[in-house]
Formats: C-alpha cells, sequence, structure tokens
C-alpha cells in the first residue's frame, strides 16, 4: 500500500471535518473549563464580599446599639439629676413655707400682753448679761415704749442682784419696725457690739441651728448617709 497516496475531495472533506470536530470539541472543553474556574473564582470572591460586608454590618450595629446604649444611660442620668433637682426644690421650697409660717406666727406673740411683757424683760436681762457693760442702747418698737419703761426698774433690780454691777439703760430713737414681733436689741460698747434678742433674730438662729433637725424629721435620713453622730 502507498502511504502516498493522495486523498480525493470527499476524503478531504472528511479530514478536514474531523479536524473541526476535534477543535471545537476542544474548544467546548476548554470553555467549560473556563466556566467552570470562573464560577469557582466568583463564589470565592463573593463569599469573601459576604463574609466582609456581613463583618462590617454587624460592626455598625455593635457600634449603634453601644452608641444607643450610651445615649440611654445619658438620658437615664438626666432624667435621674432633672428629678433629684426637683424633689430637692420640693423640699427646700417645703421648708422655706414652713419657717415662712413661723415667722408669720411670730406676730402672736405680742397679741397676749403678759405673755408679751415676759419675753421683753427676760430678753432685756439676757441681752445684758451677754454685754456686762455699764451703759446700753436699746432698740425696741415705738409702741412698746411704755411697757420698756414699765419693766425697767424691775430688769435693773435683776441685773444688778446678779452682777452686782449697775447699768444705764437708753432708749434709742431709732425704733424697730412697727410691723415687727418686737422684742429688743442691746448694744454696748459705744454701739460696736450687739445682742440681737428679737424673735426674728432667734428664729433665723433656730432656723440655722435646727434645719438638719427639721429636714431628717420631715425628709427622714438620706440613703447616702453611712455615719450617724
Amino acid at each position: 500500500m502507498s502511504f502516498n497516496k493522495a486523498l480525493n475531495d470527499d476524503e478531504v472533506v472528511s479530514e478536514m471535518n474531523k479536524m473541526i470536530s476535534f477543535i471545537k470539541q476542544e474548544a467546548l472543553e476548554k470553555a467549560r473549563e473556563i466556566k467552570v474556574k470562573a464560577d469557582e473564582e466568583f463564589n470565592i470572591e463573593k463569599a469573601k464580599l459576604v463574609r466582609t460586608e456581613a463583618i462590617n454590618i454587624d460592626a455598625g450595629f455593635q457600634r449603634k446599639v453601644k452608641q444607643a446604649d450610651v445615649q440611654r444611660r445619658i438620658a437615664q442620668s438626666n432624667n435621674i439629676n432633672k428629678a433629684r433637682m426637683t424633689l430637692l426644690l420640693t423640699r427646700q421650697q417645703m421648708l422655706d413655707d414652713l419657717f415662712t409660717d413661723a415667722r408669720a406666727k411670730l406676730l402672736e406673740v405680742t397679741k397676749d400682753p403678759k405673755k408679751y411683757e415676759k419675753f421683753l424683760a427676760d430678753a432685756l436681762v439676757q441681752g445684758l448679761f451677754r454685754l456686762l457693760e455699764s451703759e446700753v442702747t436699746v432698740q425696741i418698737r415705738q409702741a412698746d415704749v411704755p411697757t420698756f419703761e414699765r419693766l425697767l426698774p424691775d430688769v435693773r433690780a435683776r441685773y444688778e442682784e446678779a452682777t452686782h454691777q449697775t447699768v444705764t439703760i437708753e432708749i434709742l430713737g431709732d425704733y424697730l419696725p412697727s410691723d415687727s414681733a418686737g422684742g429688743v436689741i442691746v448694744a454696748g460698747n459705744g454701739g460696736r457690739t450687739k445682742c440681737n434678742n428679737t424673735p426674728e433674730a432667734r428664729l433665723a438662729i433656730l432656723e440655722e441651728d435646727m434645719l438638719p433637725e427639721v429636714r431628717t424629721m420631715l425628709f427622714g435620713h438620706s440613703p447616702n448617709r453611712k455615719f450617724f453622730n
């Protein structure tokens, strides 16, 4: 058999068709390989993107949760402070009203002449004992002048008997307000030392000294207080 036999046209076409089929098959297989590899790479990249976005979304969510918690704590703290301030203001208003009522009732002292005369005499004697001066001036209400002058002899006698000292008492023309609760302001040493024995002054001292006790009586002990005298 001769290997150099020339192919006829049909044989050439058949061989060409075989080559085309082979090339086409190779191309299809290569295309499938490329598609499979592309799909694999796409899925890998897609998984990476999904995982990254999921992490970002979770981080953003956690950040928003923390911000919301901080805002909640700030709002809660503001509400607590506001409520505490309202409570303190309400309590202070109650105390102010209490002492305002007490000051208004001081005027009732003068409505009982016997009790007021005794208070006036005792207030003057106490002022004399505190100053221990030989000469003093006093301020009283103008309406109390007659009563005061009537009480002076007995007051001097009580003071001199207790101290064995004499005292000169001068009523100043600078009277206490007529709408006050009365009492007396005793001054010595040329007016440089004073003893204010008016009901208003006594109440002011009482208000300062007894305020903690009154506050405890009305509102109880502070829950933050750990030690008690």
